[in-house]
């Protein structure tokens, strides 16, 4: 068999196109000894030909590559290798008429399981594959077009000048195939080869059995051609649609804040398909959540943060629906488990504690009643079997946990501090097992339910889009079996932003990159295959820190100390050069003036100097040895609070004080490097720089603005393009960056090139320049938002700054010289949503909250009440709840009725 490659393209002076796949002709993978296209300057084509024997066609595989002999670039095609489907013994002859798939085109996105799978997906059974002719005089060709972008109810056909495809006829078009969708294909003979066919393709309803639309653009060609038994594959490029991008709208809410009457206090897995029928009936394609992976670790309301998982695999008990397990057997388990839930479905929050305890209590009574059945189930040893990996190192650690009352392993006895013995402990035999066992059941069912809600949403046409948190809890799972892969020494954070003036200090480890390089980043994409299996769209929470991370040294607790990593420290001799003198204790020791105590402290300054400072000479001050630091300092106030807590308002009080001071550096040490420095983090703002002299103060503010907004610029690039693509195709989920905060300029144009949609909030503009944002101005691969989970509703931040929400309402509402109202009425929520609804980016989602401020008899009489997570408070209570059950919210026809209207005027509720 004679395979023909014909490739259009332009290419500049020193690159060449080559042809790499399975075949030993085709180099079998090695880029290296790839077939060499041959560029023919009068037609634009590149092509070659090879000669195949017939025993290799099956499974004939390969791809594109773009080689540049001047920088030595590699340059992939984008997508999936490319197959040469079945060749009939009649044909002597392939001819490959591929088109170059460029990455970084919007375009792409579609063929991402959120389109593939469900806005898009294809009824069953599909159309029947094309079968090839077994005689044929003519021309025949395969048509194949990669077209995810068609409504689940209709097709694509092929219409054209030759009678083969309708001779125009629009009601004689030929129907293709979706069995391999997205890809779409029908294989015709050629009625008149002789002559230049043109086509089209175009939308086919089979209901109406009629052409909806034809593509737009010049015909498509087809050159005149004698080529008896030859095959030509028509690898055609995009469907080319008159109506613009295709644009969504989505809602957001955590599960935990779900409320139905059947739950018990908590949102439930079984909860998504009513937030799924609500979707549906406004038009909304999305549901977005936060993180629902387990995060018990104290039994105690700490365990609410969603983003402290002690498994990265393991889903959350709570979320569990008790109901859809089995009915407890036992009256006055089921008159107890029905009076509870009356009990916390009552509470207007989420009450973490009985929550848990209400669930651990009646999951042990139906994992002792359920036992034997479960372990007994084909279901159940398959899906132990298939997640052994992470499931029975999870269900040890959880165990074990509760056997000794801590997940700090590392005060666990010495035979349990490594996974050595998880097989061992996990067996059925054992006469402990039923402490693991218990793990065992909550997972399984937790999946099943959390499977079948999302097999629901695809159904019905609505994506599922999960959160993907930046860290991991230093007491995890993954941090007992694979340390390794970790800086458990460090913390990871946020410099300061919008959320917190003195950052965000998480209190997880870092990664030990370098680790994780040497397998090709084998647990992120464990992870991301595991994310995949519930989710077909996911959020990346903070994927800055695949540029850098914000590393906080251990004896901190705020996180103004930290740096970025990786990061390029300045040397002291450097240091020098620039400002023209280094002295470490004027730089890099807390700057503590008597003067600074009397502003800090007021009249108690001296009684704080005595209890917690010492003179350091020449008119400076400093720390006592034992509260040098803020985890030294936070040790010794928590212990006064414990002891005087009438007084806690006041030790809180000195405790923020104190940590000021512990601040007062500007300059933090490098912990790999010795005598390399980082700038300290909005160090203009301190009392130290203050009182530099004016020589310096012009110097140190042009070294800082260098070192974070020059220096690092293409070092961070490199990192992003080396640590993110293992991560971005890993799956094919549509993939969305958490991108706010302090944003290097370089990831913009990576996260493009990956495909990655970033966040665009109207609050936190990203041009630093701008108060505001404008939905108007997102480029269409964005998600736009008027809020985060991290932020305050709308109603909520209307009411926070007056003058702000003046500007707002006269610079981006366009309501010039008009007074704001002094809340945020119905009618602005709804010129607010309306101006997100019709921005050009792909997706507009908004909080649920913010959705039913439209509507006065909906919306909670407290807008505070309304936020989910206050960053600027590390030790937050996640306990929000939606105050409407989700079956009532259903049931107002009116308020679905308008917001339907609004998403589809915006046109985000149609196809084409």
């Amino acid at each position: 068999m004679i395979l023909r490659f014909t490739l259009p393209f332009r290419t500049a002076w020193g690159q060449r196109l080559v042809v790499c796949g399975s075949l030993p002709s085709l180099g079998q993978w090695n880029l290296d000894q790839a077939l060499s296209l041959h560029y023919h300057a009068d037609s634009g084509f590149w092509t070659q030909e090879i000669s195949v024997p017939d025993e290799q066609l099956a499974g004939v595989a390969y791809k594109y590559a773009l080689l540049d002999e001047g920088d030595g670039g590699q340059h992939w095609e984008w997508g999936a290798n490319r197959t040469l489907g079945p060749v009939a013994d009649l044909f002597t002859r392939v001819v490959l008429a591929d088109f170059w798939r460029a990455p970084a085109l919007a375009e792409n996105e579609l063929h991402t399981a959120a389109f593939t799978e469900a806005l898009m997906r294809r009824p069953a059974p599909a159309a029947p594959a094309p079968t090839l002719p077994t005689a044929a005089s003519g021309l025949v060709v395969r048509f194949q077009l990669a077209a995810p972008r068609v409504d689940s109810q209709h097709q694509l056909c092929v219409l054209g000048s030759d009678a083969a495809l309708g001779a125009w006829d629009a009601s004689r078009a030929v129907v293709l195939s979706d069995a391999d969708f997205p890809t779409w294909s029908a294989v015709v003979s050629l009625a008149t080869p002789g002559q230049e066919t043109r086509y089209k393709y175009g939308i086919w309803d089979p209901r109406e059995q009629r052409i909806l639309q034809l593509e737009t653009g010049d015909d498509r060609l087809i050159p005149a051609a004698s080529a008896p038994r030859t095959l030509h594959v028509l690898a055609d490029d995009q469907f080319r649609y008159g109506t613009g991008n295709w644009r969504g709208a989505g809602v957001a809410l955590p599960v935990f804040a779900l409320r139905s009457h059947k739950g018990l206090g908590v949102g439930e897995f079984p909860d998504l398909k009513l937030l799924v029928d609500w979707a549906v009936a406004t038009g909304l394609k999305l549901v977005q959540i936060l993180p629902i992976n387990d995060t018990v670790a104290t039994h105690t309301w700490v365990d609410s943060y969603p983003y402290a998982a002690i498994s990265v695999f393991a889903l959350h008990p709570q979320y569990l629906h008790l109901d859809g397990i089995a009915e407890l057997r036992d009256p006055a388990g089921r008159q107890e488990l029905a009076r509870r839930r009356e009990e916390l479905n009552a509470r207007d929050f989420v009450d973490y504690e009985p929550v848990m305890a209400a669930k651990w209590q009646f999951i042990r009574q139906l994992y002792h009643q359920e036992k034997a059945t479960l372990l007994a189930n084909p279901d159940f040893q398959r899906f132990r079997e298939q997640q052994q990996a992470w499931l029975l190192p999870y269900a040890a650690f959880c165990g074990l946990r509760d056997r000794f009352g801590t997940a700090d392993f590392s005060q666990w006895p010495a035979e349990f501090r490594t996974p050595a013995r998880v097989a061992e402990l996990t067996r059925e035999d054992t006469p402990d097992f039923d402490e693991f066992g218990l793990h065992f059941f909550t997972q399984f069912h937790l999946d099943q339910q959390l499977r079948e809600a999302v097999a629901y949403a695809r159904q019905h046409g609505v994506v599922v889009k999960g959160d993907l948190p930046i860290g991991i809890y230093r007491h995890s799972v993954d941090a007992w079996t694979q340390p390794e892969l970790y800086h458990l020494h460090q913390q990871a954070g946020a410099p300061p932003d919008d959320f917190s003036v003195t950052g965000q200090n998480w209190r997880f480890p870092t990664y030990n990159w370098e680790r994780m390089a040497e397998d090709g980043y084998q647990w992120w994409q464990q992870r991301m295959g595991h994310l995949a299996r519930y989710f077909d769209a996911l959020r990346i929470d903070h994927i800055l820190g695949f540029f850098r991370i914000w590393e906080i040294p251990g004896h901190s607790v705020e996180g103004l100390l930290g740096h970025f990593s990786p990061a390029l420290p300045l040397h002291r001799h450097e240091i020098e050069q620039r400002m023209g003198w280094f002295d470490y204790g004027r730089l890099c020791e807390p700057y503590i003036r008597w003067s600074v105590l009397e502003t800090v402290f007021h009249a108690q300054a001296p009684a704080v100097f005595e209890e917690f400072m010492e003179d350091a000479g020449y008119g400076a001050i400093r720390l006592k040895e034992h509260v040098r630091s803020q985890r030294q300092l936070e040790a010794v106030i928590n212990g006064k609070i414990s002891q005087d807590p009438a007084n806690a308002e006041h030790y809180r009080w000195l405790r923020t004080g104190l940590f000021g001071l512990v601040n007062e550096v500007l300059f933090v040490p490098d912990d790999q490097q010795p005598d390399c420095y980082h700038p300290r983090i909005t160090l203009h703002l301190s009392r130290s720089f203050q009182e530099l002299d004016e020589y310096t103060r012009p110097r140190l503010l042009a070294l800082y603005h260098d070192f974070f907004y020059q220096r690092h610029e293409a070092f961070w690039r490199r990192q992003g393009l080396t640590k993110l693509p293992a991560v971005r195709w890993a799956t094919d989920m549509l993939i969305c960056g958490e991108d706010l905060g302090m944003v290097p300029a370089s990831v913009p144009g990576v996260m493009k090139a990956l495909g990655i949609l970033g966040l665009h909030i109207q609050r936190m503009p990203a041009n630093p320049e701008n108060e505001f944002g404008h939905p108007d101005h997102a480029p269409y691969l964005s998600v736009v938002s008027p809020g985060s989970h991290d932020m305050s509703t709308l109603r909520g931040w209307w009411e926070e700054d007056r003058e702000q929400t003046q500007r707002f309402f006269e610079t981006i509402l366009g309501h010039w010289h008009e007074q704001a109202p002094a809340f945020c009425e119905p009618w602005v929520a709804r010129e607010i949503t309306v101006q997100h609804l019709h921005s050009p980016a792909m997706w507009a989602i908004f909080p649920l909250q913010d959705l039913v401020a439209l509507a006065p008899h909906l919306r909670r009489e407290d807008a505070l009440a309304e936020q989910i997570n206050v960053p600027a408070n590390p030790i937050h209570f996640w306990k929000y709840r939606f105050h409407i059950p989700l079956e009532d919210l259903g049931a107002e026809a009116g308020f679905t009725a308008e917001l339907r209207q609004l998403v589809n005027q915006s046109g985000r509720n149609q196809v084409y």
